[in-house]
């Protein structure tokens, strides 16, 4: 699969993740409306958000400078590998 390189196709993409995103968020509370469910579903995505960053950015700028990410499998086997050392 070649590399995605239209800015508007890549703000395309980002919307519809954001529209998922909002989707899925309003059916589990409209499900359940409690607001334990409100605060739980947002410091689940906030945690996610946080982990995300750290996996991306801080591994790559202050742990491992040489080491470029592709994505979460790449992570995890970086993980795996810096383990067994």
């Amino acid at each position: 699969m070649a590399d995605l390189k239209n800015p508007k196709v890549i703000m395309a993409k980002g919307m519809l993740f954001l529209a998922l995103g909002i989707l899925a968020s309003a059916m589990l509370i409209a499900n359940t409306p409690t607001m334990q469910v409100v605060v739980l579903l947002g410091i689940s995505i906030w945690a996610f958000c946080r982990f995300y960053y750290f996996a991306f950015y801080v591994i790559e700028h202050y742990v491992d400078p040489e080491f470029k990410f592709a994505g979460l499998i790449a992570f995890t086997r970086y993980l795996l590998r810096r383990k067994r050392r």
